[in-house]
């Protein structure tokens, strides 16, 4: 593989990782509404953790490549750039799994005020109804 190769799928997994965020964003934007759609929700963090899963399994597969190609080579310049390269992706790496974290938090906020919301209607229901019959 050429290193416009490695240059090119380094690219797409930014822009899967874009996409990542662009969906993780969405599901965020969509738990803010006053209105939120437990559907949308849900498509936004499954393409979310679709996305993150390409993007972990395609940055390893990069960091598997990197690893043969280094080894036992001798030294042909500084690695700094490459290593500076590889820890900012896994900062990013990081950051996007702590955005998960707080994606499945806010889902389950959004269950459980869900579950209040129909509790307390069912029991307004049967209290009026209650009424009726006395």
């Amino acid at each position: 593989m050429t290193a416009i190769d490695k240059i090119q799928a380094l690219d797409l997994i930014e822009r899967e990782l874009i996409l990542c965020l662009q969906s993780a964003g969405a599901a965020l934007l969509e738990l803010s509404k006053e209105k939120t759609s437990q559907k949308a929700t849900e498509t936004n963090v499954n393409q979310f953790l679709k996305s993150l899963n390409n993007v972990e399994s395609k940055l390893s597969e990069q960091i598997n490549y990197l690893t043969q190609v280094s080894t036992g080579q001798p030294h042909e310049g500084s690695g700094y750039a490459s290593a500076k390269v590889l820890q900012m992706a896994w900062h990013r790496i990081q950051h996007v799994k702590s955005r998960i974290k707080e994606l499945e938090e806010c889902k389950l906020r959004y269950i459980q005020a869900n579950r209040m919301q129909s509790n307390r209607v069912g029991q307004n229901a049967s209290s009026t109804t209650a009424g009726v019959l006395m």
